[in-house]
């Protein structure tokens, strides 16, 4: 039985996936769309109507994680399924003989770039949405906007890890974002719609979204709501990890 991976053994794995994700341009353009698509679209939201009852500043200002997590999920997704074409996987495996270091040590590759863009992205559209409500925003605390940004960017790593996890258990890009895009793009407004809450508020998207909003009006408050997306994203990653140890590179 292997030892677990320790930091000794996993750095310099860790070095050697960096490098593939940085000499891969695919992926350093979807870590700028996560930030150019958020940050617009949360610019476009602070310029936009604010009378709604039920507005809420915080949300308005981080909204555009909506459409920025779609390059989240890409990136964690394509970064794993880059292993999968022309035997990529096979010379990894040549090199670093653990399947468990490996898979550990591209996860990480794959959180810690994600998680510092989403901070920078979180920062940048709450100053540019803040800049767009004027008054309307006057009444969010330091602590409320602190907790919004770090929890966006928690979010945006989760969701980019989940979808990694997804494309390691398909074995596909493509079929990780053929199942995850349409879902929360679609599928979880509908079930939400429909259900009114409840039960659709433990959908990985919707309970990870609730630490964006300054009042949740929902089931899970905001770090209760990050840690059931946590949750979804371990069982996606303990099923791609399976996945790799299993079949054949």
């Amino acid at each position: 039985m292997s030892s677990p991976p320790t930091a000794h053994s996993l750095a310099p794995v860790l070095h050697s996936e960096w490098l593939k994700i940085r000499t891969l341009r695919s992926l350093l353009g979807t870590l700028l769309a996560l930030f150019a698509a958020t940050t617009a679209f949360s610019a476009l939201a602070g310029v936009s109507e604010t009378s709604d009852p039920e507005f809420d500043p915080l949300f308005m200002a981080l909204s555009g994680v909506a459409p920025g997590q779609i390059a989240a999920i890409s990136f964690g997704a394509m970064a794993v399924s880059s292993e999968f074409h022309g035997g990529g996987l096979r010379l990894t495996l040549a090199a670093v003989p653990g399947r468990g270091r490996w898979f550990a040590a591209k996860l990480l590759a794959i959180a810690l770039p994600t998680l510092a863009v989403g901070l920078v992205t979180a920062f940048a559209a709450l100053v540019v949405a803040r800049a767009g409500l004027g008054a309307a925003a006057n009444g969010l605390s330091t602590a409320e906007q602190a907790r919004g940004v770090v929890g966006c960017a928690i979010y945006l790593t989760l969701m980019a890890l989940f979808a990694a996890g997804i494309a390691a258990l398909l074995r596909s890009g493509v079929g990780a974002l053929s199942l995850i895009i349409p879902f929360v793009l679609i599928v979880s407004f509908v079930i939400g719609d429909a259900a009114g809450g409840g039960i659709a508020d433990l959908l990985p998207d919707r309970a990870g979204q609730t630490v964006l909003y300054e009042h949740p009006d929902r089931t899970l408050g905001p770090w209760a709501g990050l840690g059931v997306t946590a949750l979804w994203t371990a069982a996606a990653v303990a099923a791609g990890a399976w996945r790799v140890r299993r079949r054949d590179a």
